[in-house]
């Protein structure tokens, strides 16, 4: 079946002929850097796309630029198709789950159709890399040496990890978050050392700019400020969706640090990609760890009903064209937004369970009694940081 999947993959992107838009934005930019010309003065493709990423991830670009197209697409589809098996690997073991190499490659070509993640191939995009960086890195022992180096390397190609380097500082786990700090820096400064002028350009000018990387009500994006566009049919907005943004970054970041430290990861994730402008749909592929805990915390269910969501692509069945987008009817919002909706309910979630671990524990230098609420068993759970289950909801909602 494996062999299947992927020859059918295979065989689709091919007779698709998929232009791979987002690789040649990178091989663009690259090739400008290798030029000296304005890194953030071209488009191209037929859609006009624009560089949008800081110049540390353009310099990275450059071997890109010495690739035929034809070359390009074949290396990034075979690239991404390598790190999304190692992100299979890497959420297993995020998720404290042992596989077989035969596992992986089989859930591999399951992942493949999940909408993110087929998305990610088709556009030529290097959401796996991110995930995959970040990922490895908060799945370190604590304390480890390096910690935090990869993370804030990811931070520096693509802005949005930076918010984990917040989690790490709430969850006390200071050491890493200030590498992370460091190393993060350390991209913008290396930046701005070789592309000064773009550099000044960027983070005065362009960091602003989130129209340039297209309009934000349309179903391709599923960040809150798309659905809140959506819901009141209004590309103008802003200030009800900065409200919402700002509630559901705070809870979910105040929740991450209260919930365990796995689920505090995938809550700092989904907040990340719900309060940013713009999360495209392939942004979404922090889907795979998501479901591998909960396969890890015997939710199956609930992992297949995930799963379900994200390969379902219902944002591609409402009337899309155009501005249809900002005239849904109240019934398709749900299938307009479903990752959105999906990351609100994970959200709200754990800051359900975080609340009433709250309530739930003693004051400090008090003993509860014998007819306490908190039983010996779910003290115990607590204090390994493990989920305890039937006692307390957990932040997937089962």
């Amino acid at each position: 079946m494996s062999f299947v999947s992927l020859a059918a993959f295979a065989a689709l992107c091919a007779g698709l002929r998929i232009p791979m838009a987002d690789a040649l934005v990178y091989r663009a930019e690259g090739a400008a850097v290798a030029a000296g010309t304005d890194l953030y003065g071209f488009t191209v493709t037929r859609w006009q796309l624009p560089a949008t990423y800081p110049p540390f991830a353009a310099i990275l670009f450059v071997p890109l630029s010495w690739l035929p197209v034809p070359g390009l697409k074949v290396a990034f589809l075979a690239g991404n198709a390598v790190l999304l098996a190692v992100l299979v690997r890497l959420s297993c073991r995020f998720a404290g789950i042992t596989v077989r190499t035969e596992t992986v490659v089989a859930v591999t070509a399951a992942a493949l159709w999940l909408e993110p993640v087929f998305q990610t191939l088709v556009f030529g995009q290097i959401n796996l890399v991110i995930a995959c960086l970040v990922l490895w890195d908060l799945s370190r022992p604590k304390g480890v040496s390096g910690s935090g180096v990869a993370l804030g390397i990811a931070a520096g190609i693509k802005l949005t990890p930076a918010v984990f380097i917040i989690f790490l500082f709430l969850t006390g786990r200071v050491r890493a978050a200030t590498t992370a700090l460091a190393a993060f820096a350390a991209t913008a400064l290396l930046g701005a050392l070789a592309l000064p002028s773009a550099s000044v350009d960027f983070w005065t000018r362009r960091i602003f700019e989130t129209g340039r990387v297209g309009k934000a009500w349309i179903v391709d994006n599923q960040s809150l400020q798309g659905l809140v566009a959506r819901v009141l049919h209004d590309p103008q907005s802003g200030g009800v969706w900065a409200a919402v943004a700002v509630l559901t970054g705070g809870a979910g970041l105040w929740a991450a640090r209260k919930v365990p430290y796995r689920w505090g990861v995938l809550v700092t994730a989904v907040t990340a990609l719900l309060v940013s402008p713009i999360s495209w749909s392939h942004h979404w592929v922090w889907c795979v760890p998501l479901i591998a805990v909960l396969v890890r915390e015997g939710r199956v269910r609930i992992a297949w009903a995930v799963a379900a969501v994200f390969a379902a692509r219902t944002m591609w069945l409402v009337p899309h064209q155009g501005d249809l987008d900002l005239r849904l009817p109240w019934w398709q919002q749900v299938l307009a937004a479903p990752y959105a909706w999906l990351g609100l309910v994970l959200v709200g979630c754990a800051v359900a369970y975080a609340g009433r671990r709250r309530r739930l524990t003693p004051a400090p230098g008090l003993r509860p009694g014998p007819r306490s609420s908190i039983s010996p068993k779910l003290s115990a759970s607590l204090e390994q940081g493990g989920p305890p289950r039937r006692a307390i909801n957990s932040p997937s909602g089962d």
